[in-house]
């Protein structure tokens, strides 16, 4: 829903365009003059300022100057009963949208403003495109040439034409948002809006205004009205990031919202209905969650109209030169490095470890060899000390600390225990990175964890 401020010394045109425009469908705003406008823009999302040419204190172009300094992209529309060429060149010059004279018509006023608001979102959306629009035809950021990633984006091509609700699962770091981005630009949307929300990483409270807004005064710090991201993303994506860490009380409110698109503010009453394409994420085995009965079943189904999965960088070890050479490139051009080449040597280090952080932490090794290597090439010097024991026969000492007659089954829990103690020391206790680098769900990990006496 487009947010319009009218500004006006005069409190019958106020009346007059607060009722004109709500029954178009807009929300309303007032303003009795230029410095209480700047107050209201300060703490509301505007779409359009319509303001009177004459007033007392500060005037509309003095207004128009203001907000053109502090909002560059937000439209601007002067309204007076005084019109002259001389002032309508001026307030044009300055940066306004257009010119209106007292008394104006309904229907003209009506369409000046659309054409602002549709104006305003082609610069939002040309600045988007320039920023995350890819080739029509192909995956510049997406690399790959496993057979599983060649599965994954042929299934991207046919899912981005369609409406549908997309669910993506995988391991952390395997690159689950750029699937998303791939599916939004494959899609009619791609010239709408993409925004990506982490559902992990804000409370419950913070959560639900970050994706529905709030009305100034909801809650305790809400300084200003803000417009949530399905707000935002309106006629395009919004990617939800780890929806399984999501509440049950916010997965009852984006069932509704995934059903009827419409919702209201944090603290507000009005409903407002949008056109959005949810694509979420998950780390986690969402099927057992549902199970266990932390995830709305009904929400799971809304969700899981199309699933991906993309599978860990270990079972798809033939990605990993494609990607290593995509890394070195990015992080040459960035660093002004030159052409950088890999030794046999260390790529078959890269090609032999297990990468429990996937297709992130091979980028983050990369761009650590990147800078230190010597004379652009990079070599087992260059590369991290855990992925040395790649190349190397792994021998346990057995019989140091299990003894000869032990039944295999306890053998291996003994084993199996140590491992986990190690995993959780070397993760700083942190159980989903212990679990990636036990190659392990974080649920199979909480159930051994259980069955060893490991938790508090």
């Amino acid at each position: 829903m487009d947010t319009i401020l009218v500004v006006d010394d005069e409190v019958n045109y106020l009346t007059v365009m607060e009722e004109l425009l709500g029954q178009a469908g807009y929300e309303v705003l007032t303003a009795a003059g230029g410095l209480e406008a700047l107050k209201i823009s300060a703490a509301n999302d505007l779409d359009l300022v319509l303001t009177d040419m004459k007033m007392p204190k500060m005037n509309g172009i003095e207004l128009l100057e203001e907000l053109k300094r502090l909002y560059p992209d937000l439209p601007v529309m002067l309204m007076t009963a005084y019109g002259t060429v001389e002032k309508a060149v001026a307030a044009m010059k300055k940066g306004a949208f257009d010119y209106i004279l007292k008394p104006f018509k309904n229907e003209e006023i009506l369409v000046t403003i659309a054409k602002a608001l549709e104006h305003r979102r082609l610069i939002l959306e040309n600045r988007m495109l320039i920023q995350d629009l890819e080739k029509r035809y192909g995956f510049p950021n997406i690399v790959g040439e496993s057979r599983a990633m060649q599965e994954i984006l042929s299934l991207v091509k046919r899912v981005g034409q369609s409406r549908a609700t997309v669910l993506i699962s995988g391991e952390s770091g395997t690159g689950k948002e750029l699937i998303a981005r791939a599916i939004h630009q494959r899609s009619p949307r791609a010239s709408k809006t993409f925004i990506s929300v982490n559902c992990a990483a804000l409370t419950e409270t913070l959560l639900e205004s970050e994706l529905f807004g709030h009305e100034r005064g909801a809650f305790t710090h809400a300084v200003a009205t803000r417009k949530g991201r399905f707000e935002l993303a309106d006629g395009g994506t919004l990617f939800l990031d780890e929806v399984a860490e999501m509440s049950p009380a916010l997965q009852v409110k984006l069932l509704r919202v995934l059903q009827e698109m419409e919702f209201e503010r944090v603290g507000g009453t009005r409903t407002i209905k949008v056109d959005v394409r949810v694509v979420a994420a998950t780390n986690r085995e969402l099927k057992e969650d549902v199970e266990t009965g932390r995830f709305r079943e009904d929400l799971y189904y809304r969700l899981h109209v199309v699933h991906l999965h993309i599978p860990p960088l270990r079972e798809r070890q033939e990605d990993i030169p494609m990607l290593t050479t995509h890394f070195l490139h990015k992080y040459a051009q960035e660093n002004i490095r030159g052409e950088v080449r890999i030794t046999p040597e260390a790529l078959k280090l890269l090609t032999q470890y297990g990468w429990p952080g996937n297709v992130r932490e091979l980028e983050n090794v990369m761009e650590r060899a990147v800078i230190l290597c010597g004379d652009n090439l990079i070599t087992p010097r260059d590369l991290p000390g855990e992925l040395a024991p790649a190349t190397t026969e792994i021998r346990l000492d057995i019989d140091r600390f299990i003894p000869l007659h032990t039944p295999l089954p306890e053998a291996l829990e003994r084993i199996e225990e140590q491992m986990i103690r190690r995993a959780l020391e070397q993760s700083g206790q942190v159980q989903v990175r212990a679990a990636e680098m036990l190659g392990i769900t974080k649920s199979l990990l909480q159930y051994k964890l259980k069955k060893y006496h490991l938790t508090a």
